[in-house]
């Protein structure tokens, strides 16, 4: 019955640690620099730590990025609109939340 009691103690440890965890500034930076994400549809990102971002599908398309307070930010020429999102991150997964509340999801790529 301890057994049993001690692992029903934990279990909500357990569950938090599945899911999803916003991170700081810091964290952001730390997650995305020098790494590449995979999307859903096979596009890829990478994160320079020139502060410039590569973003393939069907073709290359270059960015800049930075970190703004806890937000992701970037913007894709021949915009000069920098866009901003909230960062989450679970494991390997990294979940971008625009203004609007929509999600994309990147998984490293090793």
């Amino acid at each position: 019955m301890r057994r049993f009691a001690l692992i029903l103690a934990l279990a909500p440890g357990i569950l938090a640690a599945e899911e999803f965890r916003q991170l700081t500034g810091d964290e952001i930076l730390a997650a995305l620099l020098d790494r590449k994400l995979a999307y859903e549809g096979g596009a890829t990102q990478t994160f320079e730590p020139s502060m410039q971002t590569q973003y393939f599908s069907s073709g290359p398309s270059t960015g800049s990025w930075a970190v703004r307070g806890d937000q992701y930010c970037s913007v894709w020429p021949p915009s000069d609109i920098w866009a901003c999102y909230n960062i989450e991150r679970k494991g390997d997964v990294i979940r971008f939340i625009d203004a609007g509340g929509g999600l994309t999801d990147g998984t490293y790529v090793e």
